[in-house]
């Protein structure tokens, strides 16, 4: 059944209000962290997945708007995995006009070589992957690595770490590649995935399922992945919070003494505005916390 004038004009509103929202989310991401300056060239690596394409879309977009000139030019790796289908990316690149470049490199054979079958690939995949990368990014003159991971990628990285790996770490939003040549940048590092999905469906982008890392079973990362979603679902709100903290950290209340001189702390006799109860309590408005007031003063 055809959609009714209606329908389609509010079809449009909520993709144009969609639009606004990620452009902004990803604008203030870019002036936050000092991503993206005058004169640079801007390697977005294209994986043919939702995130990457919108990643592209987006910063092509900004790009046209914003008040400094920089260069994209769009990478992708193909890993010769069986079936890829490896004209899908070229014809949508020329599609749009967009300077690209191909990498061809056979990375997965050597994870299929090295990984027992049944083991997780992803590490060992990830690390070849950005090996090329980083290489390819020098060939090109790129001055900035955009890569597509966005706010529930970072989430669920600290929850990684948590769990599995005994550290308070997460996925910074811009940061010096290992071997101190290149910046890596993650402009879609504020915008949700269930955001992203849309988009990816109103752009009708054409997108390369991954075979052999996001087709595995029992990943840990899809366990924490669905653990969050349940989470916003029966606690709405709770993942924004959570993802506040990442730009709130107090040093001085954890127990990691390389960022804290615990060993040299001395009482000076001064009140300490941040306090040193164990649990902040959310901050209620003026109207709830004069009610909260009168009820203590009841007791």
């Amino acid at each position: 059944m055809a959609p009714t004038a209606r329908q389609a004009q509010k079809s449009a509103f909520e993709a144009n209000k969609l639009a606004k929202r990620l452009r902004r989310e990803v604008g203030q991401a870019i002036a936050d962290f000092n991503m993206i300056e005058a004169g640079d060239k801007v390697m977005v690596c294209l994986s043919g997945g939702k995130d990457s394409f919108a990643l592209l879309d987006i910063l092509l977009f900004l790009r046209e708007h914003a008040p400094i000139g920089f260069d994209i030019v769009a990478v992708n790796l193909d890993q010769k995995q069986p079936g890829f289908p490896a004209d899908v990316l070229p014809d949508y690149l020329r599609s749009i006009d967009v300077p690209f470049h191909i990498e061809n490199e056979d990375t997965y054979s050597i994870v299929k070589r090295v990984i027992p079958e049944g083991k997780t690939t992803c590490s060992l995949c990830s690390r070849l992957r950005r090996g090329v990368l980083y290489r390819v990014a020098g060939e090109l003159g790129a001055t900035k690595i955009a890569l597509g991971h966005h706010r529930d990628d970072i989430l669920q990285t600290l929850f990684l770490n948590l769990f599995f790996a005994g550290k308070l770490k997460s996925m910074p939003p811009k940061l010096v590649s290992d071997d101190g040549r290149n910046i890596v940048i993650r402009p879609l590092a504020y915008c949700r995935e269930s955001d992203l999905e849309a988009w990816a469906a109103e752009r009708a982008f054409p997108i390369i399922p991954c075979n052999l890392c996001g087709s595995q079973p029992n990943l840990q990362r899809q366990q924490v992945k669905q653990m969050l979603r349940d989470w916003d679902k029966r606690f709405p709100g709770r993942i924004e919070t959570m993802f506040r903290s990442l730009a709130n950290v107090v040093p001085s209340h954890l127990l990691d003494a390389r960022l804290f001189d615990f060993a040299g702390l001395r009482a000076t006799g001064m009140p300490d505005a941040e306090g040193d109860i164990a649990f902040d309590a959310p901050s209620l408005p003026a109207v709830h916390a004069q009610a909260v007031a009168f009820a203590d003063d009841e007791d």
